[in-house]
C-alpha cells in the first residue's frame, strides 16, 4: 500500500474530539442519562479520550462501555479473508436502560460494523436513544447509517483505505488515505 495523503495529525484529532465533545453535550443538553461506548478497537481509546474532554468541560464522569462486534458481524467469513482483526467479545457490565447511548468508532464506511454495534446494543438492554460519533466518515454507506457526530468527512474512492492510528494502540496519532 502507498500512503496518498495525511489527513489528521495529533493536534486535529485532538481539536475534532474537542468539537465532538462540546456537539454532544449542545445536543443532549449535558451529560444526564448519558453514556458512551466504544466499538473496539479503536472506538474505545476514542469514547475514553471523548470522557476525558467531557469531565473536564462538565465536570462529570460519564459512564464509558465497550462493545466487541465480533459476534454480531454479518460479514465475518469475508472480514476474516481480508485479514481484519477478529477480537474476543468483551463484558459488557454498564445498564443503557433508558440511557442516551453514544456510540463510538474511528471510521464509518459500510455501516455494517456499527449495525452490528446496534444489534449487541440491543442484546444489552433497551436505550432511550443511540447516537453515532465517528472520527473520520469516508462515505460509501450500503446501510441507511449516518453519523450524529463527525470529526472529518473525507470523500475516498474504494481503491482507497482510511488509515487511523491512536497513540493508545498504535504509539503515535494520524489518520492517512492509502492507496490499495
Amino acid at each position: 500500500m502507498k500512503q496518498k495523503a495525511m489527513i489528521l495529525d495529533q493536534p486535529a484529532i485532538n481539536r475534532a474530539l474537542t468539537r465532538i465533545a462540546h456537539e454532544i453535550l449542545e445536543r443532549n443538553k449535558g451529560v444526564d442519562h448519558l453514556m458512551l461506548v466504544g466499538i473496539k478497537t479503536r472506538g474505545v481509546p476514542l469514547a475514553e479520550r471523548l470522557r476525558q474532554k467531557i469531565k473536564t468541560i462538565e465536570g462529570v464522569d460519564v459512564p464509558i462501555e465497550e462493545v466487541d462486534i465480533t459476534l454480531y458481524r454479518d460479514d465475518l467469513t469475508y472480514a476474516a479473508d481480508r485479514g481484519e482483526p477478529l477480537v474476543n467479545r468483551a463484558d459488557f457490565k454498564g445498564n443503557i436502560n433508558g440511557k442516551k447511548v453514544i456510540l463510538v468508532d474511528d471510521v464509518l464506511y459500510t455501516g455494517r460494523t456499527v449495525r452490528a454495534a446496534m444489534d449487541a446494543l440491543i442484546d444489552f438492554g433497551r436505550p432511550a436513544q443511540i447516537q453515532l460519533a465517528v472520527l473520520v466518515d469516508r462515505g460509501h454507506k450500503e446501510l441507511p447509517i449516518r453519523a450524529d457526530y463527525i470529526g472529518k468527512n473525507i470523500p475516498t474512492s474504494q481503491d482507497e483505505i482510511v488509515v487511523v492510528n491512536l497513540a493508545e494502540i498504535d504509539d503515535t496519532d494520524f489518520v492517512s488515505i492509502f492507496q490499495k
